[in-house]
């Protein structure tokens, strides 16, 4: 099966606590900056007896770990929010840790009225369904009609408010489904992404034997279609230069976070220097794909590609 999004272990141990009656929190970071361990968006359930996810691990984790069982055992169901500066020399909300950045987490013990909710996103994040939810100190936790446009938002202060989008953030398509390509999906599978994997070949064992991806389909290249988007990361990687430059066609021209093309240094001047005559700007287009690690076998090649995804993602 596909990797699930990050957050469902976190979701499904909420709502497995709270269908058993049993105290749980929720651990959220709400906003991160610098060289933060935890990033807006990471999360984590509390239990007394279990954990799932993480808001960044540690020292840090540690500590709030045990402030959400200590407030659990307590029946405090108030919720916290306080920031946590990674610096030795901060006056204040040191988190332990010095990696230079900060966070702000966010504790919310989770209440029977809650269920509906954690249920409802649980369900969402396992059928990959679009949606959102937020929490805030007046309205509580509840799903939300529209998500924020930058999947994430944040609003500080008195009446904080809090809101993301559900799933994946980060969409990777995979144009070619050979040996690499299977792969480069196995290890993005890891990484956050939403895994789509197209190719124009039939009954190709490769994609069949590809269980990481979330979507794989059989185009024709001639046709190819794929929707533009800020967090969109395409990688070319057919099985050779004639396909790559049909579907280069159908892809330049468009608006990517990432647009690649796998193959040698000598085949990738070739792709440019004919597509340019035809007219494409091909400024924008990667390639050869890969960070240098001298990479051989086709596992080698997908770390590389995925070291390159990584760097353009936190950019």
């Amino acid at each position: 099966m596909p990797t699930p999004p990050r957050d469902l272990p976190a979701w499904t141990l909420a709502a497995a606590a709270l269908r058993a009656g049993r105290p749980a929190a929720l651990l959220c970071v709400v906003r991160s900056a610098g060289s933060s361990p935890g990033r807006q968006g990471f999360k984590m359930t509390v239990t007394a007896e279990a954990v799932a996810g993480s808001i960044g691990g540690g020292i840090m984790e540690h500590k709030w770990v045990e402030l959400a069982r200590q407030r659990l055992r307590a029946g405090d169901h108030a919720p916290l929010l306080r920031p946590q500066i990674h610096r030795r020399e901060a006056p204040a909300d040191r988190s332990g840790m010095m990696c230079a950045g900060e966070q702000e987490v966010l504790l919310w013990p989770l209440q029977p009225s809650d269920l509906r909710v954690v249920a409802a996103i649980e369900t969402a994040l396992q059928q990959l369904s679009s949606g959102a939810w937020e929490v805030s100190e007046t309205a509580g936790l509840r799903l939300a009609s529209e998500g924020p446009a930058n999947f994430y938002a944040y609003q500080p202060g008195p009446g904080w408010h809090y809101g993301e989008r559900l799933g994946f953030r980060d969409q990777l398509t995979i144009v070619g489904a050979g040996h690499v390509s299977l792969a480069l999906s196995q290890v993005a599978s890891n990484l956050g992404f939403e895994i789509t994997v197209l190719d124009d070949r039939a009954d190709l064992p490769t994609l069949v034997a590809n269980h990481f991806a979330h979507r794989k389909h059989q185009v024709d290249y001639e046709a190819l279609s794929v929707p533009p988007g800020p967090r969109r990361y395409v990688v070319v990687m057919t099985v050779g230069y004639r396909t790559d430059v049909v579907a280069l066609r159908r892809l330049l021209g468009h608006e990517y976070r990432y647009l690649g093309v796998m193959g040698s240094a000598t085949k990738v001047a070739e792709l440019r220097r004919v597509l340019q005559t035809e007219g494409f700007d091909v400024s924008g287009l990667r390639g050869p794909i890969g960070v240098a690690i001298n990479s051989r076998l086709p596992e080698e090649i997908a770390v590389s590609v995925a070291a390159e995804l990584i760097a353009v993602r936190n950019a």
